[in-house]
This record gives structure tokens, C-alpha cells and sequence, in this order.
């Protein structure tokens, strides 16, 4: 019998100036449960401590703690890897460089035995996450109050409207393990970008929700290094495409997904998918990331027309894709203004 509530997956890469943070604030926030498992995936270090540090609290803690070695596969064949290796009935993804808050967890895991022994079959745990911004040392929270309904068990035909700034990523979800390993999630090995994958595919299996107003995850945003970082974005358009691409081809969404309000949550985050493509293909020095773009409108109007017509002829896409060099200028104008305003990456 599984006696583990939830496995929390940490993909590590070269990440020894983070990981104990992310690990302890686990072990700290599940007051050291037994039915809990940390997974530390190794996902080919070799520039630092991160394989030895990973065996050093497997040793510690062998009966919460496992540490998996791999050669390098990225984020995404690093999820899959800790996904591979999870016993418990639910499933969180903690990024090594991020951290969850004690409190919030330890009131997470009350909700989740509760479910559970009460036999709930809940497939989709949904919580709020904070962004820490480096610049300027303040915080964004995201939560879904008045989007999502409260202290009960909820479809997905009771949902409100997300607005851009608030859409279910990764840091948000705490997926029943079965939703993912059943059906699988397409993420490629060697590729950014790939929660997005994991953030939307799997929705449409989820038929029991529930939302914990809880601050839960904290996320460091504005760091050089990251992956979110503008100029890496731009110099990354190739997986950006690529991604948005596997997406596309996951669902004809009009005619797959039959309950409205999936449907339009859905198409509206694949709308910014299309967005974000077109605008750091204008700020990537990529030749070919033009052409490549161009591919994939064409590729998208082929596939579902519907979809394509949103996603171009709608308000956004129309200012992300205004035509010659003054229409680049005014496009990417209107992207930094943004940018000042929501603070997104």
C-alpha cells in the first residue's frame, strides 16, 4: 500500500548554490512526515557539488529523500525523470532555485490526507505563488480569489476568467500523479519552455478540482541567468516555437475540449504562447526566426484555422505582429510597457 501523500521532484543542474534551501524549506514545511518524498534529480551536473550534495541527503534522510542521477536531459527529461521515480499520490514540481513557503505547506499536506481519506479523488490541487523579484527586492503574489471557488471540491465549468497575469503555471499545480502518468506529458528533452507543456496538457484529465488559498510557492524572477530572462528568451526563440508547436498539436481545442470555460481558458493562454513567440522573434538575432515563425502561422491556420484566427486577427496578436521595421518598433514599445506594468519576466 502507497503510504506517501505527495512527491515533490526538484530538477537540479549545477544548482549546489540553491538546492538546500529548496530542500530544507520541504523538510521543514512537512515537519519531516513520513509520507512525504523528496526527488532530487541530477540532471547531469558537472560544474559544481549538485551530484554529491543530492547523495549526501539521500543519506541523510533515506526514507524521504531520493537522490537520481542522469545525463543531461533539461527541465523537462529531468520532471519526467522525478515523475518516473514518484510513489505518491500527488505530484509537485520545485525548481531548485525556488523554495516553498513552511506554513503554507504544511496546511497543503493537512488538505491533501484529508482528500484522500475521504476518498475525494481530487486530480488537480491548485495554490498561489509569489514572484520575488531581484531588482527592486518586492513581491508579486498570485492568487485566484474570485476566479476560482473556495473550501470545496469544483469543475471546470465553475471557473471564472484568468486574466494574463494569472494563469495556472507550474508553481500553482499539485497534479494527482496518475493524471500524468497515464496519458504521458510531451516534454522534450533538451528544451526551455517545456512547463508550459505541463501547465496545459494535462488540464482537460483533471475532472475534480480544488483551490487552497495559500501562498505556497516562491519564485525568484529577474535573475540574468534565467531562463525567463529577456535577452536568453529572444536567444531561445527555436524552443519557444518548438514548444508552442507540441501545444498546437495537443488538442483541436474547439473541438476536443467541450466544456466552455476549459476551452476558453485554454485558448486564451495559447493566445499568449503565439504572442511571445512573435515578440522575441522580433528581439531574437536568430536568421532563421522569422521564417521559422512564419511556419508555424501557417502551420496553426492549416491545423485549426479557429484557433489561428484568434490567435492573429485578435487585439494582441494584431500589435505583436504589425508589419515593417516602424511596426517592429511600436510592437515591441507596446511589450516593454507591459513589461513595466506586469512584471513577467
Amino acid at each position: 500500500m502507497n503510504n506517501k501523500i505527495c512527491s515533490f521532484a526538484i530538477p537540479c543542474y549545477n544548482s549546489a548554490g540553491y538546492m538546500d534551501t529548496c530542500i530544507q524549506s520541504i523538510l521543514t514545511g512537512s515537519n519531516y512526515a513520513d509520507d512525504i518524498e523528496i526527488i532530487i534529480v541530477d540532471d547531469g551536473s558537472t560544474k559544481d557539488e549538485t551530484p554529491a550534495k543530492a547523495d549526501e541527503w539521500q543519506d541523510r534522510y533515506p526514507h524521504l529523500i531520493k537522490a537520481v542521477h542522469q545525463e543531461n536531459a533539461g527541465h523537462g527529461g529531468a520532471v519526467l525523470k522525478g515523475l518516473e521515480n514518484a510513489t505518491g499520490t500527488f505530484f509537485k514540481v520545485v525548481d531548485s532555485d525556488d523554495w516553498l513557503d513552511a506554513d503554507a505547506l504544511a496546511k497543503l499536506l493537512d488538505l491533501l490526507r484529508a482528500s484522500e481519506e475521504a476518498d475525494e479523488h481530487i486530480d488537480l490541487f491548485i495554490t498561489n505563488y509569489v514572484y520575488e523579484h531581484t531588482v527592486d527586492n518586492t513581491e508579486t503574489i498570485v492568487r485566484y480569489r474570485r476566479i476560482l471557488p473556495e473550501g470545496r471540491i469544483f469543475g471546470w465549468h465553475e471557473i471564472g476568467h484568468f486574466n494574463s497575469s494569472k494563469n495556472l503555471l507550474m508553481h500553482a499545480l499539485c497534479y494527482r500523479t496518475k493524471v500524468l502518468t497515464n496519458e504521458g506529458v510531451p516534454m522534450p528533452k533538451h528544451t526551455f519552455y517545456v512547463d508550459n507543456i505541463y501547465a496545459w496538457v494535462p488540464l482537460p484529465r483533471c475532472r475534480n478540482l480544488r483551490y487552497a488559498d495559500l501562498d505556497l510557492y516562491r519564485y525568484y524572477i529577474g535573475r540574468e541567468d534565467q531562463s525567463v530572462n529577456e535577452q536568453v528568451m529572444a536567444g531561445r526563440i527555436d524552443q519557444q516555437l518548438k514548444v508552442t508547436r507540441i501545444m498546437m498539436n495537443a488538442y483541436h481545442l474547439y473541438e476536443d475540449i467541450k466544456i466552455a470555460e476549459l476551452r476558453s481558458y485554454m485558448v486564451d493562454y495559447f493566445v499568449i504562447m503565439m504572442v511571445i513567440c512573435s515578440t522575441f522573434t522580433k528581439l531574437s538575432d536568430h536568421e532563421d526566426a522569422p521564417a521559422e515563425l512564419e511556419k508555424l502561422w501557417k502551420d496553426l491556420h492549416d491545423y485549426d484555422r479557429r484557433l489561428w484566427r484568434r490567435c492573429r486577427l485578435g487585439v494582441s496578436g494584431q500589435l505583436m505582429n504589425l508589419p515593417g521595421p516602424v511596426g517592429n518598433k511600436i510592437s515591441l514599445g507596446i511589450y516593454h510597457l507591459a513589461h513595466k506594468v506586469v512584471k513577467f519576466n
